[in-house]
């Protein structure tokens, strides 16, 4: 699993879990790490059709207690408000110290490997969020001089 095995202290550092439909947990983490370098305290968790939910919902909570070793807390991101995995997420949030971001894209992920090691929990969430919204662009628009 990516993120796995990086030989340096996680103490002090925000974890993250991936969480989403199908594959795509691990493939962010293969996308983050192609930008920023390996990351350590990163764990993804795949979702699928068929799987035992309560099983997923057990991995999600190990996942958290293996990247918040430091307890700073752990940010739970989602592919989807209201999906499967956000909603697996959710569920674990007051066994946890965690936040939960649905509607996760890989300039949410950049912005968190360049934040989680000196950023509270907090403010990891809101530099996440502005990211993420901020790198969503039609390009015609911004060919265009628009927004």
């Amino acid at each position: 699993m990516a993120g796995m095995g990086i030989p340096f202290e996680i103490q002090g550092m925000i974890g993250l879990v991936i969480v989403t439909h199908g594959r795509l947990a691990e493939e962010f983490v293969s996308a983050m790490e192609h930008v920023v370098g390996p990351q350590a305290a990163v764990k993804a968790i795949c979702i699928g059709p068929e799987d035992d939910m309560e099983r997923r919902r057990a991995d999600i909570l190990k996942a958290c207690a293996a990247v918040d070793e430091g307890g700073d807390g752990v940010i739970l991101l989602t592919d989807m408000f209201g999906g499967t995995p956000s909603n697996l997420a959710i569920s674990v949030m007051e066994q946890t110290k965690a936040e939960v971001i649905a509607g996760l894209n890989l300039p949410m992920l950049i912005k968190l490997a360049s934040v989680r090691q000196r950023e509270t929990l907090q403010a990891c969430v809101a530099h996440a969020q502005e990211a993420g919204r901020k790198y969503i662009s039609v390009a015609s628009y911004v060919l265009a001089g628009e927004k």
